[in-house]
């Protein structure tokens, strides 16, 4: 008969009692302790400020140097990590049931890319390439050039490994995904076609790999700041979102407010964020609630978790370069917009494109702390940079009248 100790076995309340220990440690993941076994760094902040900084250590597993970064507000939503691959050298190969992409942080190279008997399919990439891996393929990454190559890869291994518990199936699962990669010679030839993607209408390119996002051309969206741009790179038919977006020199984006998931990762200029939850208001500084305030600041190639913690977080960025700000937001297979409750086909708003009084969650102007632009303005004069955020973007709509930031384009 089993021994049932003191420590299994379970008594029930008496009287008005409440059941269970009333406080409790979040539990160690089955992707955590993928992590800690993989013997390499794993960064646990709210931003980085350049990820080629970061501490690397040898990747047994990979064939490189790595270190894993989990931010705030993204643990089980999805992972990411740099990779060194060695001068003249290569990854190991690999194959996997999680999506994966990667930005070329330094370095140039090519990526070899099969499924279990077919042909090789290779392409190129240099600094500032991104390209996705597709589902369970098997490839290898290969450095064409003496001096070391750094990655940024982004997955969907928390969601595999923490779902199935078990890396044997992960790692060695023989399921070819053919409407996820098919023998095509094109497959990895960028396309720069522009749709309106199928959710919200913004622009979209179907590619697989984008050769340079530091200088790839954006279309004008406006949603964000005056004269703002931006891009959906939809990659080998994966569930991870993504996107790419540009603040003009001088501007800074509206602060709005949604839950975790969201990494921007600083690609071009230099800048700064901040975030808050929202329950402590619009004007955190002014009401003495600095504290809570996070701030990041970046430059190529650094990141920040727009929410870092549970709940609703504002985040607001600020490009202070003479040259624009541009972003990359990488959420996993995590896009808000797609995961909120609803059923099929209901109507829904693009609630971060409306301000707060008009029912969305963007702060307008008008409305945002008066502490946010004096410092913004007084940053920009230390790096000998002009503010272009006009007097006229602060002033309140008349009843009625309609404030589009399309009414802003050109000024």
């Amino acid at each position: 008969m089993h021994d049932i100790t003191r420590e299994d076995h379970w008594h029930e309340p008496t009287g008005n009692q409440k059941a269970g220990l009333g406080t409790f440690k979040r539990v160690t993941t089955p992707y955590d302790k993928f992590m800690e076994e993989q013997e390499i760094p794993i960064v646990r902040a709210v931003g980085v400020s350049k990820v080629q900084d970061l501490p690397l250590k040898p990747w047994k597993r990979m064939g490189g140097k790595g270190s894993f970064i989990q931010l705030w507000g993204t643990e089980g939503l999805w992972g990411s990590y740099v990779v060194e691959v060695p001068g003249a050298g290569a990854l190991n190969v690999e194959k996997h049931l999680y999506e994966e992409q990667y930005l070329v942080v330094e370095g140039r190279g090519t990526t070899e890319v099969w499924q279990e008997g077919g042909k090789k399919h290779v392409f190129e990439w240099q600094k500032g390439s991104l390209f996705a891996i597709p589902l369970n393929t098997y490839h290898r990454i290969v450095n064409a050039s003496s001096s070391p190559a750094l990655l940024l890869g982004g997955t969907t291994a928390p969601n595999a490994m923490n779902l199935y518990d078990n890396n044997d199936f992960v790692f060695n699962n023989s399921y070819s995904f053919t409407d996820r990669f098919k023998d095509d010679t094109n497959y990895f030839k960028p396309k720069d076609d522009v749709a309106p993607d199928p959710v919200r209408g913004l622009a979209m390119r179907r590619t697989n790999i984008v050769p340079d996002i530091m200088n790839c051309e954006l279309p004008l969206d406006n949603r964000r700041s005056p004269g703002y741009r931006r891009m959906e790179p939809h990659m080998a038919n994966n569930r991870f979102y993504m996107w790419i977006g540009q603040h003009e020199t001088g501007r800074y984006s509206k602060a709005h407010r949604h839950g975790s998931a969201a990494v921007l990762i600083c690609v071009k200029g230099k800048g700064y964020t901040y975030t808050w939850p929202s329950e402590i208001g619009t004007q955190p500084f002014s009401e003495g609630k600095r504290d809570q305030v996070f701030r990041v600041d970046y430059e190529p190639v650094g990141m920040v978790s727009a929410a870092p913690m549970s709940g609703d977080w504002f985040h607001q960025h600020f490009g202070v370069s003479k040259e624009s700000l541009r972003l990359t937001a990488w959420f996993g297979a995590n896009n808000s917009r797609s995961r909120k409750p609803g059923r099929p086909g209901e109507a829904q708003k693009d609630l971060g494109a409306i301000d707060i009084r008009d029912g969305g969650s963007a702060i307008p102007y008008d409305e945002e702390d008066p502490c946010i632009r004096k410092e913004y303005e007084e940053t920009l004069a230390k790096e000998g940079a002009v503010s272009r955020m006009e007097d006229y973007l602060y002033e309140k709509p008349k009843p009625g009248e309609s404030r589009p930031m399309m009414d802003f384009v050109g000024v």
